[in-house]
């Protein structure tokens, strides 16, 4: 499973993003590889093509890539909160690296922060 951040997801759907080439590149190569997000990182991936009136394009695209949308798992208040205090990170990034954890999955983010975070924590990390 790979587990993709927003940043991977935003730069994916927006083709003038400075990290949509990186993106194109990291999901073509994850061959068969299940793709999933949190709620709230596809909540987040979702929120510029609401305010430009895309919402529905945007949702389709995520579709045809075959994002499936990961469950946080039991206890996920306590697993957050613990995951934000230990590692400094916002709950936006709490919820990538729970939903890894969860799922035993890789994370893919463009974000170095988070993806030391990831490493950390002994998750595998992409991008």
């Amino acid at each position: 499973m790979i587990v993709l951040d927003a940043s991977v997801l935003i730069a994916q759907l927006d083709a003038g993003d400075f990290h949509h080439p990186r993106a194109r590149s990291l999901l073509a190569q994850s061959g068969i590889e299940p793709l999933g997000s949190s709620a709230l990182t596809l909540a987040e991936t979702l929120v510029a093509p609401a305010r430009a009136g895309r919402l529905e394009e945007a949702q389709a695209a995520l579709e045809r890539l075959g994002i499936e949308e990961l469950d946080l798992g039991e206890d996920a208040p306590s697993r957050l909160a613990r995951l934000r205090a230990d590692t400094s990170r916002k709950l936006p990034d709490c919820c990538v690296l729970l939903v890894a954890q969860e799922h035993d999955g890789a994370v893919a983010s463009f974000d170095s922060a988070l993806s030391e975070a990831a490493r950390k924590l002994g998750l595998k990390t992409l991008a």
